[in-house]
């Protein structure tokens, strides 16, 4: 995997401007933040988010994956300003789940969420090499 800095430009903070990377694709659909028996126990922002990386680390394990094989991450939030100001929260369960790796990322503002108490929505492309 390699991870695309073009010259001059300022180290993107919590994520990555572009990865290069060859093997097998793993694609994890968009987790919320429910555990395995589609129960939330938090209505609380960065709860949701610790939980559906949960979600994705068990997803990807199931692939013989981790969190170090994900190329690209699509957070969909219901409101930028409760992700904006979640943002420490969302640092400290991101690294706790995930740890120090950051991958391609975009987050999105949505009109909603399928699940109406979801408050985000993550999914995942991972790349584990041959």
């Amino acid at each position: 995997m390699d991870f695309l800095q073009p010259p001059g430009w300022p180290r993107a903070r919590g994520y990555s401007n572009g990865i290069s990377a060859r093997g097998r694709t793993v694609c994890v659909s968009g987790m919320v933040g429910w555990d395995a028996q589609c129960v939330f126990h938090t209505d609380d922002f960065a709860g949701q988010v610790r939980q559906a990386l949960q979600n994705i680390v068990e997803v990807l394990a199931e692939a013989n994956a981790s969190p170090q094989h994900i190329v690209r991450m699509t957070w969909y939030v219901l409101d930028k300003k409760e992700y904006v100001d979640a943002y420490p929260a969302i640092g400290d369960a991101y690294r706790d789940v995930i740890g120090r790796h950051y991958p391609t990322m975009s987050a999105v503002q949505v009109a909603g969420l399928i699940e109406d108490r979801a408050r985000v929505e993550i999914e995942v492309t991972a790349i584990v090499e041959d």
